[in-house]
Formats: structure tokens, C-alpha cells, sequence
């Protein structure tokens, strides 16, 4: 994966974004932050940006009228064809169903479990994952 110059961030839960930034910072993140609460929103812009940027989307699977799972499927055209982002589950879900289901969507590189660390974004950023 390639060092992220921007992370977006896609969930319904206003205190667990803002958490996530925080610790996206902290991390020494200085580049651009993107919070999108719901998938819809998230979609939009998608379709309107140029997708250029070396992008981590952080994605959750639990929200109202598109869950993660259903933001993907409508993102896989969009986003198929662009190395550049990176989309990976942040959920509360250690479940092992949700776990596999995402291993078997194309779209989703990976799975980390809420709450996100500045460790781990600092792995990211060093180009770790």
C-alpha cells in the first residue's frame, strides 16, 4: 500500500470519527482528513474527485441506510481501477462472519477492529499497514 497523503473516513457515529481523526493526527498525519457520516455522501464525493491522492478510506459496516458492505458494491466501479485508495473496514464487529465476508469482497483490503490507533495509522504512514 502506498503512504497515504489523504484518509476518509466513512461512519454514521459523529464521536467515533472524531476519535478516528484525532488519533490520525496524532499519528502526525498533517494532510487532508475527509468525515463522511453517511455512505451516500461518501459516494458523492467519490464520483466528483479526481482520486489522484494516495487515499486510506476507513470504512464502517453498521450504518443506517447503506452499510459498509453495500457502499462497497456500489464503490467497486468507482474504485476498481484506482490503485491509489485503499479501503479498509473500522468497525466494532469482531465477527467472524463479518470478517470473512469482507475478505471476500474485492474491494476491501483489510479489517481493523475500533477502536483506531495512532500506532496504527503511524505503521501506515511508515508504509507498514
Amino acid at each position: 500500500m502506498a503512504i497515504p497523503e489523504r484518509f476518509i473516513l466513512v461512519d454514521d457515529n459523529e464521536a467515533d470519527n472524531v476519535y478516528h481523526e484525532i488519533m490520525i493526527r496524532r499519528a502526525g498525519f498533517g494532510g487532508d482528513v475527509r468525515v463522511f457520516e453517511s455512505g451516500a455522501d461518501a459516494l458523492a464525493f467519490l464520483k466528483t474527485d479526481p482520486l489522484s491522492l494516495p487515499t486510506c478510506l476507513f470504512l464502517d459496516i453498521n450504518m443506517p441506510q447503506m452499510d459498509g458492505f453495500e457502499f462497497a458494491r456500489l464503490a467497486t466501479p468507482l474504485l476498481s481501477h484506482k490503485p491509489t485508495v485503499v479501503v479498509l473496514m473500522l468497525t466494532s464487529s469482531d465477527a467472524p462472519q463479518d470478517r470473512q465476508r469482507a475478505s471476500e469482497t474485492p474491494l476491501i483490503q483489510g479489517f481493523v477492529t475500533k477502536p483506531l490507533t495512532a500506532e496504527r495509522v503511524r505503521a501506515m504512514l511508515q508504509g507498514g499497514t
